[in-house]
């Protein structure tokens, strides 16, 4: 299974918005083959440098998902990272 990861921090409505709408396409299957894993960057100062003013961020491998997106650029993006 693939780990989609989602750079987050307490207290931010934007983080949970992606991560309703990620759970809600693993939910529903509209992507497969994928765990979610969250990670606080407040508890890691280069974390917070890095993503601070950009969370919501997901990141497959290497390859990053910055806010601002929605539902269908969401599936559209991890459904192209399965190729």
């Amino acid at each position: 299974m693939k780990e989609i990861v989602l750079y987050t921090t307490l207290g931010c409505h934007l983080c949970d918005q992606a991560e309703a709408m990620l759970n809600h396409l693993i939910d529903k299957q509209l992507v497969s083959g994928y765990r979610l894993s969250l990670i606080e960057i407040s508890e890691d100062d280069s974390l917070l440098e890095l993503y601070g003013i950009r969370i919501p961020v997901l990141a497959i491998n290497n390859d990053e998902l910055g806010w601002p997106f929605d539902l269908t650029e969401l599936q559209s993006w991890v459904n192209t990272r399965q190729e």
